[in-house]
């Protein structure tokens, strides 16, 4: 089969190459799918850039942790899926309801990773995809959608029809939030340094655009016009923390999800100001997954695709992702 590799010690996305492995087989609790399509996170740059967690790989790997296709076959003791099901991998492979398991993650240089034809997944790590999606919409899922999914809906402090949502950015998360808040009924306020792309989000559902280049006190500005937001989907890190912490509403709560932008600490008095709260947030659950694609299905949501690739193509892809260009998800597609 062929798959797509990262070398080891790999610095750079730009050192994957195009390679060839033997056939998989499921062995007992397995499951054998064949993806049809993969997209790209901010993770997977990590991992090309040796900066994931456990550094630099050491052997060469597959990458990527989403993606989506068809079941060729089980093994032994698999009941649960047969041949053709459509399916997605599980990012937290071991880490199926309760409390947070930080075991084996796809893709990280040490787990399967999904970018080649055929993969061997556990069976307690796979999720059946949303009936209403296709197999590029779906690989936005497993990642990006349940992170979205679990930072508003999951915790002690969900969103409800009527919440403030405030999203920072237009990557995959962020775009993934903005519609499943607004088929909660909540309004979105969304952050870009674009206005091109702020018109985007606002086309996508987004109540109010902010563009925090023209507005550098962002956070402030949204307490002050808004109201302030319930949930913030907090992707940057410790460089838009403190915006984001003077942007909530009473009791609000910061999904803390990324760490795209460097800065001073923040002060933690804010919170105290609002009785907010910060809760950290690292994808979720097989629990989670299956929750997310019944309310996809439910609302009819379809995650916002910006540029779609070959697999041939999967480098192009990945520096289109890393790109300015870039919006919602970039998929590889057979």
């Amino acid at each position: 089969m062929r798959a797509w590799l990262l070398p080891e010690g790999c610095e750079s996305f730009g050192q994957l190459y195009l390679g060839e492995l033997p056939d998989p087989t499921p062995g007992p609790g397995e499951v054998l799918i064949a993806p049809k399509a993969w997209s790209i996170n901010y993770r997977d740059f990590a991992v090309a850039a040796g900066k994931y967690f456990g550094g630099p790989i050491t052997q060469p790997s597959v990458p990527l942790s989403d993606g989506a296709g068809e079941v060729l076959a089980v093994g032994e003791g698999v009941t649960a899926f047969q041949p053709g099901d459509r399916v997605q991998g599980s990012f937290f492979m071991d880490w199926v309801d309760g409390p947070q398991v930080m075991g084996r993650a796809l893709g990280d240089g040490k787990a399967p990773g999904m970018l080649a034809e055929k993969v061997v997944l556990p069976a307690h790590g796979v999720v059946k995809v949303a009936d209403s999606l296709s197999y590029a919409e779906a690989a936005c899922m497993p990642c990006a959608g349940v992170t979205a999914w679990n930072a508003l809906f999951e915790g002690g402090r969900p969103i409800t029809a009527g919440s403030r949502v405030l999203v920072l950015g237009s990557g995959g998360v962020s775009m993934i939030a903005l519609q499943l808040a607004r088929a909660a009924g909540a309004e979105v306020i969304a952050t870009s340094s674009s206005d091109e792309k702020l018109a985007r989000v606002l086309a996508l559902g987004a109540a109010h655009g902010v563009n925090y280049k023209a507005v550098p006190e962002w956070g402030a500005y949204v307490a002050k016009e808004f109201g302030g937001a319930h949930k913030v989907v907090e992707v940057g890190g410790v460089g838009t923390l403190q915006q984001s912490m003077n942007a909530l509403a009473s009791e609000g709560e910061i999904a803390l999800i990324g760490v795209l932008a460097d800065g001073d600490p923040p002060h933690p008095r804010q919170l105290m100001m609002t009785g907010g709260s910060i809760r950290g947030i690292f994808v979720g659950s097989v629990a989670m997954a299956i929750r997310l694609n019944a309310f996809v299905d439910a609302h009819a949501i379809k995650p916002p695709i910006g540029a779609t690739f070959a697999f041939e193509d999967a480098g192009k892809a990945y520096a289109h992702a890393w790109g300015p260009d870039s919006f919602g998800k970039t998929v590889i597609a057979l």
